[in-house]
């Protein structure tokens, strides 16, 4: 806990001083403080391949990440970006890590699964841990928590998201990389090989890896963007896992195969600021295309 706390303090020292450098002062301060961590940036990306069915053209995706509830976020916040999910319609949602900053000492877990399972998403609701979620004992409350919100969690599993017809895409779910054991032969073991598959997995850098089994899409967090950039310097928090590809889309492998893309996330960790790293809600729009990739 001393390493922690110092390690923040430091954390707090250097962005102060790095403000002032640059010229932006209280103002910066209270910017990054109170007003960036309380925007909301929508990003819309359609996710085109051909396997995916006709009948599951169309089909909308909500990604939301990283609340890290308890250090800056709270559940009010909480309830407005349900109420801007749920203003959106989406059909399949997704929460892809790090739901409370420290879940052992989270003081308001049981309003949690009342609050998450206002989310409406008629084909279904899936979860990941992240490493705040497997850290200070929190397993088992996460674990908890997500499925008394409906939510279903994937651990190295995957579960079929069923068009219409009949037809099927595959959610593939891989524990996180940090704290968790994630498996990715485990987590496809029921999974056809001409599927199209979206992975769930916390830890963007593990898209190296993904790229290696027929993966057509990987959805991940844990990055925060970065979370505090200076211009010139760089990010401040730029955790295990996230250091090569931290926000954004990116296309990895041989041909480009596997499209990865990296939400900024909610809330905070370490330290309680955001500059250049807004708040990310990203819309995703499931295409039907002639071409295997675009």
């Amino acid at each position: 806990m001393v390493k922690r706390l110092t390690r923040r303090t430091l954390l707090k020292t250097s962005f102060g001083a790095l403000l002032t450098i640059l010229g932006l002062g209280s103002g910066g301060y209270v910017y990054a403080r109170n007003i960036e961590p309380a925007l909301l940036d929508i990003q819309s990306i359609q996710i085109k391949h051909s396997l995916i069915p006709r009948s599951l053209d169309g089909v909308k995706i909500i990604q939301f990440s990283d609340t890290h509830l308890g250090f800056q976020y709270n559940l009010n916040q909480l309830k407005r970006v349900i109420n801007v999910i749920n203003s959106f319609q989406p059909d399949v949602v997704f929460f892809t890590g790090d739901l409370m900053d420290n879940p052992k000492e989270y003081k308001e877990i049981e309003e949690l699964a009342p609050i998450l399972r206002q989310i409406r998403a008629p084909l279904g609701k899936y979860c990941i841990y992240g490493n705040h979620d497997h850290g200070g004992y929190g397993s088992t409350i996460y674990k908890h928590i997500m499925q008394g919100a409906n939510f279903i969690l994937l651990q190295n599993q995957s579960r079929p998201i069923i068009g219409s017809d009949g037809s099927q895409i595959y959610l593939v779910g891989i524990d996180d990389a940090m704290l968790g054991r994630p498996d990715f032969n485990l987590a496809q073991q029921s999974v056809p090989d001409n599927a199209f598959k979206i992975l769930l997995s916390h830890a963007p850098d593990l898209a190296d890896r993904a790229s290696q089994y027929n993966i057509h899409w990987q959805l991940s967090g844990h990055s925060h963007g970065g979370q505090v950039k200076i211009p010139f310097i760089g990010a401040l928090v730029i955790p295990p896992f996230a250091q090569k590809y931290p926000e954004g889309h990116y296309l990895i492998g041989e041909n480009n195969k596997l499209n990865l893309y990296v939400n900024r996330g909610l809330g905070t960790t370490r330290l309680p600021f955001r500059f250049m790293a807004k708040p990310e809600l990203t819309i995703f729009t499931l295409r039907k295309a002639e071409a295997p990739f675009s």
